[in-house]
């Protein structure tokens, strides 16, 4: 890997776009190097674990808005695929419909370190103009490889959300590349798509704060569908505010560390095997990752807890980014509020902890359900649940060696006669290096759970059939990477929604 030192320039330098971030960004993505074996199942994994989520959430509100302003659009020609639709859509269309879709449940890939991210936002654009354009699955795989590249090495360097910049700004970035990967475009093609997306997507991180709404879902969309409009006015031969990153009225001087930014950012050599995929992360519950492991701590505690009306409190012991974000160091009254939105319920590890510890299991629907947020048992346990900042938690929540890296936490529960039970998890059990790492057979049966009562067996069968196969796909076989659902159903629920302008 090279280290690329990423500081502010004034215009004056006039700084050589072969020194600018985003030109070393577009050579990532335009190098030729055959994705490894092991990198490329991982990208049919993702790609399986992305169509789980989206088939889950067709029936809820905010995907299905997302999935008729697309279709108000009209059909395009050769044009995209949406979930739940026979409809094909223009591709900026899809990949807003598709990526609300795949976000909605807080439900597939993560990567944690220096900031948050979630790659597998990177597929639906990447899926959509794949389709639009008659490009294969081998083209399709080059780019979602290159995508996670670049997303896992900005995630790693530049921290967005100590600014209150929402992640979104690293995935359009990643998008843009990867796109400009599975198109074979221009060095200079893919440089200029990378900086209008991320002068346009730079957003707060206030979608995530207090009563978090069904932007969350939509973020990501749209960054995936501006990627592909930046694309679309690069390949017209269009230019971007350059250098978006290091000029001083630029994204490092006027969103992050001021003049004074210096950031390093690891990229691979040429012919340096691109391998950052492996180092994300799918999720086995459908909340924020943060709370993976604290869920499968809970499952454990459950016993050594006894009767959960004797506890007197909880304290979980976590890292910074844990306890500011999704638990009581947030200040965020709406974490512990029973009539809070889903989005909020997956954003509050104390709830989540509550309903993990009465349950003893997880569930997309059901565990959010607001006449389980509202049970009066689990309203009393959950408000006596706080969090705090463990320094040793948060070292290992950065620490650069995957092996001691950890994103969980130590529970200490104290009962009305002073018993303390305690334990700890580091890693989610589903986590790489955890007590069931996630496999192919994993992300399969995760797709049949998800998909049971929408996608008929055969229907399933042959998705997984075709999504293995996805290195040798022709062009018309990126088709069969949308599950066969009942569309007549989805659009009856579609048409009784309020209309918006299209």
């Amino acid at each position: 890997m090279i280290e690329h030192h990423v500081r502010v320039h004034p215009s004056a330098d006039r700084l050589p776009r072969e020194e600018q971030l985003a030109w070393k960004l577009a050579t990532v993505a335009t190098a030729t190097e055959a994705p490894e074996a092991d990198s490329a199942a991982m990208a049919v994994n993702r790609v399986i674990d992305n169509a789980s989520v989206a088939v889950a959430s067709l029936l809820r509100r905010p995907v299905a808005v997302a999935r008729a302003q697309a279709t108000a659009h009209g059909p395009a020609a050769p044009g995209a695929s949406v979930f739940g639709s026979r409809d094909r859509v223009s591709p900026e269309w899809a990949a807003w419909a598709n990526g609300t879709a795949v976000r909605e449940l807080d439900f597939h890939d993560t990567y944690l370190a220096a900031d948050y991210s979630h790659p597998g936002d990177n597929i639906p654009p990447l899926l959509a103009v794949a389709q639009h354009t008659g490009r294969c699955g081998a083209d399709l795989l080059r780019g979602i490889i290159a995508a996670y590249e670049i997303h896992v090495a900005l995630v790693k360097g530049i921290c967005l959300h100590e600014h209150r910049i929402d992640h979104v700004a690293h995935l359009s970035a990643a998008t843009a590349g990867g796109l400009g990967a599975l198109l074979r475009l221009p060095t200079e093609t893919v440089y200029q798509a990378v900086q209008q997306a991320v002068h346009t997507t730079t957003a707060t991180r206030q979608s995530r704060k207090g009563e978090i709404s069904s932007w969350k879902a939509y973020a990501p969309a749209f960054a995936g569908k501006a990627a592909v409009e930046a694309v679309d006015r690069a390949m017209r031969g269009e230019t971007s505010p350059s250098p978006v990153y290091e000029g001083e009225d630029g994204f490092l001087a006027r969103m992050l560390n001021g003049p004074d930014s210096d950031y390093t950012v690891l990229l691979p050599e040429a012919g340096e095997p691109r391998r950052a995929i492996l180092d994300t992360y799918t999720k086995e519950h459908s909340a924020e990752y943060q709370a993976q492991a604290i869920i499968d701590l809970a499952r454990r505690l459950r016993e050594k807890a006894g009767s959960l009306d004797r506890v007197r409190s909880v304290v979980l012991h976590t890292s910074h980014h844990t306890h500011h974000v999704i638990g009581s160091g947030a200040n965020d009254p709406q974490k512990y509020d029973p009539a809070a939105s889903r989005e909020t319920l997956d954003h509050s590890v104390p709830y989540i902890f509550a309903v993990a510890l009465e349950d003893g299991t997880w569930h997309h629907e059901r565990s959010y359900a607001p006449e389980r947020a509202r049970r009066p048992e689990t309203v009393a346990l959950w408000r006596r649940i706080s969090t705090v900042e463990d320094p040793a938690w948060t070292r290992r929540y950065h620490d650069p060696d995957p092996e001691r890296r950890a994103f969980g936490g130590r529970a200490v529960i104290t009962l009305d006669d002073g018993t303390v039970v305690e334990d700890e998890l580091a890693l989610a059990d589903a986590h790489p290096s955890g007590a069931r790492p996630f496999d192919r057979p994993a992300y399969t049966a995760k797709f049949r759970t998800l998909t049971e009562g929408t996608v008929d067996e055969a229907a399933q069968d042959a998705f997984l059939e075709t999504a293995a196969r996805l290195a040798e796909l022709p062009a018309a076989g990126l088709d069969g990477l949308f599950p066969a659902v009942d569309a007549d159903a989805v659009a009856a629920y579609d048409a009784s929604l309020p209309k918006g302008l299209f």
